[in-house]
């Protein structure tokens, strides 16, 4: 178990905390390209690390986030008209471009220089894989942008999407490390669910009793669950955790690699990120279909937000009949869902030191101390793990093969190589 004060740390990311300062030390998945669509396009209102931001494309296509409200009266300039290579408040006309600097203010006289001491935060930003990513940490610490395998392929080849969590980053981002919990919650699922079913992997997922070996990476944590299989092997499932928040979950087949971001909105809800990408082929229609459906790790959202249709209000529109057939194991339908509820039911931000943490955590631990060692290193002058490109060029992977394998021997496995297909059963 985390004590209190370490749950604290783990738990708060807003500006001149331990993990806020680490966190902005990463490039941050921040919205997706599609929110702003077009130049000129209406501002869209971001809330990261508990900083409330506006983001907008201007009239030469460039990327803007920048504070929210206005320096005059604090208005919010989601109300903003944007034109001309700026946000202009509709209260009293001042202008803003994508770097926060003010660049009119209609009521000053001619001549005054005023404008030029008026500037909001901006944060840079860079559209990669669909994502507009910013970097809110120092500038002259900036990292090189992100190289994950997901963000560097073919458009055709990659699927990305958000939804709404509203809990804690930390108790989402746990789940996706948590190698046991598949072989309940999610056993219904994997019999029918069109992006596992029929997969050999889902077959092995029966067995209970995973056993578990965690490596430190140079960028986070390599996991191994290890399951019965036939003729006396394992089944092999290898996850990827990738500082500060993502997952790259064990495929299925010859399906795609998924993988989650779990970035914090504040200190009681995330946006949890779901990609996925094959590395040698475009995603086949009934794959995106799926995923578009919100099956899988996906779910289905309200239209006109990010929220899930499934959500705490209607109960994660629970079914018992389902749940007591083992149709859904818990009577929620969707593999995402299913995560997704559980992780709420804990409540906005979970007291960790209430834990009864058993040997099947042993994940979950290890990152909770990489993430606080991390932190505490940082005003030492210590670069945090996973900013150098070459730990994002990792991939998961399953399989079966002998059980006393070492993690260092399947390591060529889990180099994300162009042009070579994963590891996957």
């Amino acid at each position: 178990m985390a004590t209190v004060e370490q749950n604290k740390i783990l738990s708060q990311t807003g500006k001149d905390t331990p993990m806020g300062n680490l966190f902005r030390r990463y490039w941050i998945p921040a919205l997706l390209a599609e929110e702003i669509p077009t130049p000129d396009c209406p501002p869209v209102r971001v809330k990261l690390l508990s900083e409330k931001l506006i983001a907008f494309r201007d009239t030469e296509g460039k990327v803007g986030l920048i504070d929210e409200f206005c320096a005059h009266r604090r208005v919010s300039l989601w109300f903003a008209r944007n034109e001309e290579n700026g946000l202009r408040c509709p209260y009293h006309g001042w202008k803003y471009d994508v770097k926060g600097d003010c660049v009119d203010i209609p009521s000053e006289l001619d001549g005054s220089t005023f404008c030029t001491q008026v500037k909001l935060t901006a944060y840079p930003c860079v559209e990669r894989g669909g994502v507009i990513w910013t970097y809110m940490g120092p500038v002259d610490q900036m990292p090189p942008l992100p190289e994950f395998e997901w963000a560097m392929v073919p458009d055709s080849h990659r699927y990305v999407s958000k939804r709404l969590q509203e809990n804690n980053y930390l108790q989402a981002m746990e789940g996706g490390i948590d190698g046991s919990h598949v072989s309940f919650l999610h056993s219904g699922e994997l019999k029918s669910d069109p992006l596992h079913k029929g997969t050999e992997g889902a077959r092995y997922q029966v067995d209970t009793r995973p056993k578990f070996d965690v490596a430190k990476s140079p960028g986070g944590l390599v996991i191994s669950a290890k399951r019965g299989a036939d003729a006396g092997q394992s089944y092999w499932r290898v996850t990827q955790w990738i500082m500060p928040w993502y997952t790259m979950i064990p495929p299925y087949g010859d399906h795609g690699v998924h993988g989650h971001a779990f970035v914090p909105i504040d200190d009681e809800n995330c946006f949890a990120w779901s990609m996925t990408h094959h590395p040698t082929r475009p995603l086949k229609e009934e794959e995106l279909h799926a995923m578009q459906n919100g099956q899988g790790m996906y779910a289905a959202l309200i239209p006109g937000t990010y929220r899930t249709v499934a959500n705490k209000d209607n109960d994660y529109l629970m079914d018992r009949a389902a749940q007591q057939s083992g149709r859904f194991y818990s009577g929620v339908e969707g593999i995402g869902m299913q995560d997704a509820s559980l992780q709420e039911s804990m409540g906005p931000n979970v007291d960790r030191s209430l834990e009864c943490l058993v040997s099947t955590d042993l994940a979950i631990v290890q990152a909770r101390r990489r993430l606080l060692a991390s932190a505490e290193a940082l005003p030492k002058g210590e670069a945090p793990p996973g900013l150098d490109t070459s730990t994002h060029r990792v991939r998961s992977a399953s399989f079966v093969a002998a059980s006393d394998l070492t993690l260092s021997q399947i390591d060529d496995l889990l180099q994300a190589k162009e042009g070579s297909a994963h590891t996957s059963i």
